[in-house]
Order: C-alpha cells, then structure tokens, then sequence
C-alpha cells in the first residue's frame, strides 16, 4: 500500500513532535537531517525502529508529550532485557477503545451481547484493551482475567456470556474442558474474538466446532497501543486494519526494501496519531502481507494475511533454517493428530537433534505415526526428527500463551 498524500501529513506532525521532545527518534532524524517528508520516496528514507530502541529509552525516554498529558502506562510482556515502557495520553487511550470498538463491530459484536475477557490485566495491553473497546460499543464485559477455568466456566453460564476474549491457548483449553464436563448445551457462547499468538487452522477448526462459535482474529502490539488495530471479518480472507490510524508496509527483512502488496514479508508500523510514543516504521518481526484487492465483506480497510510467524522465529539445526510454521503445516496434512504439537531442540553427542511431540486418539498405531510424521518432516524439511506420539491432553496447556518451541540447546 502507498502511503497516502494525508498519510503523510499525518507523518510530519509525528515526526515535528519527536523532534521537538528529543526523543531517540528525533535525534535519527535529525542526525539523517531530516525535517519533514513531501512524498512515498521520502517516506522511504525514514529510518527504522526497533526494540531495542524502546529498551534503551526504559524508563520513560518514548514520552513524547509533558509528563501531566500522560495518564497512563503499559508495558510490554517480554521476557528478556528492560521491558519496555509505552506512555499514554488521554486521547490515545480514547483512540484505542474506538478502534477495539470497530473491532467488535467488524466481528458482529452488539450492545445486546456479553462479553467474557479472559485476557490479562495489568502493565500488559490485552485486558483493559478488551475491556475499553466493548464498554465504548455498549457491550456488558464480563472482566475475568487469565486462568481459574472454574470460575470461568460457571460465569459464563451465569451471566449468559456470548463473547469470549482469550488467546487461542486458553480458548482450547476451555473448549476442552467444557466437553469434559458436557456443558456445551448450557453455554450462550457465539462468537469469539481471539488475539496474542500465531495459531493454525487445525486449532482454529477444533475451537470452533468444540465451542459452536464463529472466530475472529484480532492483531496488535503493546508498542502499537495494544490489540484492537485490526481484525477479520466474518469472510476470514485476512485482517482488516485501521490505515487512519497506523500506516502499514511489508519489508523483505533482509534487504529492508519495501515489497509490493501480495508479498510476504516483515510487517513494519507507522502511528499516525499516537501522542504519547508515537512510533515511525517500527520493525515487529511479525511475519505476513498486505492482500490486494476489496474483501468479500465490502470494507474499504486493508488487510493483512493471518500471522504467519516471527523472523526471530527461525531455528537454525543440522545447518538448516527451520521455522515453526513449517512444522506446524506439515502436522495440520495428518488428520488423525490433534492440533497441540512441541517441539524440543537439544545438543548430544556433538550434533543437534530435533524431537516433535504430537497428539493423537487411541486408535492409532503410535509407532506407525511417529514414523509417517517423521518421513514427511525429512522429505519438506531435508532432516529426519524423533517423533514422539502421546495421547490427546498430554501435552501441556496454558490460560496464556503456549510455548511450542523449547531450546535446550541454550538452557
């Protein structure tokens, strides 16, 4: 997507105000001497953003306003080096909820429905983002937070919620344990809006059909407000996101050159309005690509395909670049396997092994599927793993997000 001619007015006030409060991105600029920009070629020219920028701004070095505007701070949730601070002012919080708002709007979401948020409150983004976006439709919340899958469960048929809010991990671990207990014909459940981790099409489909719901995919980052700055339609052709407010582009994150719509690449972030941390083509790592052409569901916002992956993802073994989406595509051509994988990379005896743990029913040949899986792997990957099948449940579940991928390798 070019950026367009208000885009890039946008663009200038944001980059006047880094400027002026001296910010490490204004300092860029200034370095690069760079005032304003007059075209998309110009645009170009700006440089990047990254993480570690954010870090070394810790504590409160993004403010880009006087300290009495900000009323509010977030944080992101990784776990290595200095989290990262993001201030916000009164009208970011505001343009944050009206965006979660068309969120559920776009999902089919009323001010009749009653939304159960199971996402986590706090420094984090999900909860309150959530929550500020359904109170701006009119919707009843149903504030839960993460994790006691009881209490959960006896709201929900308490209160007759018809949303449910969660990462795709706890969605499956709820969608789980409602089968258990046989309580599905007392849940009001219809919809489910499900956000935070790349998750497949097999999860997505045992989601759905376990729960009788239809699923939307919601997309954001802490650094860009927090979730809510896009999601898919009930045509689930990819992710409609908000361009008055964020201006997307997809980079090859090797050369950094912009790609045309169509091409998979590294999505990269532009606020157009954010007062608090405004943030100029900011580098996600976050793997997709802008789909030409209009959706099916008539919306002139943009889409990006689902998530589909990390660059920071890849695992290098045996001197081959491996991504967990590949393993995760061979696994969903297996019918008999749940959606529920992990895989475990560890060093013995001077060479690096690869072990795949799957899931599946008893009335599989365990040994036979471990065999199948590990052939597949070896034709489309180029290295034969140890697969290791379990029964279905075995593997672990979380109220947050799974951790699928474990190196051992640098523990």
């Amino acid at each position: 997507m070019e950026i367009s001619q208000e885009q890039i007015n946008l663009v200038n006030n944001r980059i006047h105000a880094l400027v002026k409060a001296e910010s490490f991105y204004g300092k860029k600029l200034e370095e690069a001497g760079i005032e304003s920009i007059a075209t998309a070629e110009d645009f170009r020219k700006l440089p990047f953003s990254e993480k570690s920028d954010l870090r070394d701004a810790y504590p409160l070095g993004l403010m880009t306003v006087p300290e009495e505007e900000v009323v509010r701070i977030h944080s992101s949730s990784g776990t290595t080096g200095l989290p990262v601070i993001i201030p916000y002012t009164q009208k970011d919080v505001d343009d944050w909820a009206t965006m979660f708002a068309r969120c559920y709007a776009m999902a089919g979401v009323t001010n009749k429905d009653r939304v159960q948020i199971t996402a986590g409150y706090g420094l984090w983004t999900a909860g309150i983002g959530f929550q500020a976006g359904a109170e701006k439709l009119g919707a009843m919340t149903v504030p839960m937070g993460p994790g006691n899958t009881e209490k959960q469960l006896q709201m929900m048929q308490d209160m007759k919620s018809s949303v449910l809010c969660a990462t795709s991990s706890y969605a499956l671990l709820l969608a789980e344990e409602i089968q258990k207990r046989g309580v599905a014909d007392k849940l009001y459940l219809r919809k489910g809006i499900i956000g935070s981790e790349r998750w497949g099409q097999k999860m997505r489909d045992r989601i759905s059909k376990e729960l009788g719901i239809e699923l939307y995919d919601i997309y954001g980052l802490t650094e860009i407000y927090g979730p809510g700055i896009g999601i898919s339609c009930k045509y689930d052709k990819g992710i409609h996101y908000w361009d008055d407010y964020v201006y997307i582009e997809i980079i090859d994150p090797e050369t950094l050159q912009p790609l045309p719509d169509g091409e998979w690449g590294e999505i990269v972030i532009t606020t157009l309005v954010k007062e608090g941390a405004p943030l100029i083509r900011y580098r996600t790592h976050d793997i997709s690509r802008i789909i030409p052409g209009e959706c099916p569901c008539g919306s002139k916002y943009p889409r990006l395909d689902v998530i589909g992956g990390r660059t920071d993802d890849m695992i290098k073994i045996k001197g081959v670049n491996v991504f967990p989406k590949q393993i995760e595509e061979i696994l969903q051509e297996f019918p008999e396997l749940s959606s529920e994988y992990q895989i475990r990379i560890s060093h013995l005896d001077g060479k690096d092994t690869m072990r795949i743990y799957v899931e599946t029913n008893g009335t599989v040949d365990f040994l036979d599927m471990a065999r199948r899986v590990a052939a597949k792997v070896k034709s489309r990957i180029g290295f034969t793993p140890l697969v290791k099948v379990v029964e279905i449940g075995l593997l672990p579940r979380s109220m947050k997000k799974t951790k699928r991928v474990i190196d051992e390798r640098y523990e």
